[in-house]
């Protein structure tokens, strides 16, 4: 998969508040114009959680494109013909998608919803830091495979595996 143009990724949660927003943060910044990420929900919340945005910006990262959107978005003609599609909750994961314009490579990185946690600030902050690592290994995992030289099925299969990690 070789491109002169950076490759778009949607990542997909429900809320489309914290997890998805924070990928769509970090790649980014990380993705050194190969790469354009987005971020949307199946039931959007309409509103950036403010710890995620706050973790974002302690780490030098871009917040003022952020917001909560729903995927209808990316389904819509005018919308950016995607090539990857990664959810990250488990509930959007199981619903029916929108179908995506260009048969993007799609890929499950389930993980546990910052934003459901309950109890003091710390517990909460500490929640929202345990993603932005995970999703930060991942991404880092991701950006570096060597796309130009795996076929489709292997990168789906190496996006898979990413998952796991």
């Amino acid at each position: 998969m070789a491109s002169s143009s950076p490759l778009n990724v949607l990542f997909l949660c429900t809320g489309n508040s914290a997890r998805s927003i924070l990928a769509e943060g970090i790649l980014n910044a990380v993705g050194a114009g190969r790469f354009k990420a987005y971020s949307a929900g199946s039931r959007p919340t309409r509103k950036v959680n403010p710890m995620a945005v706050e973790l974002l910006e302690k780490n030098r990262l871009p917040t003022a494109d952020l917001r909560s959107k729903s995927w209808d978005e990316f389904a819509a003609p005018g919308a950016p013909q995607l090539d990857f599609v990664i959810t990250v909750c488990d509930s959007a994961a199981g619903e029916v998608c929108p179908v995506w314009p260009g048969q993007p490579i799609s890929a499950h990185w389930g993980m546990s919803d910052p934003a459901a946690v309950e109890g003091s600030e710390e517990k909460q902050r500490k929640a929202f830091f345990t993603a932005y690592n995970q999703l930060f290994h991942r991404l880092m995992i991701f950006v570096n495979l060597p796309l130009e030289k795996l076929g489709r099925s292997a990168l789906k299969q190496r996006l898979d595996d990413i998952g796991h990690k």
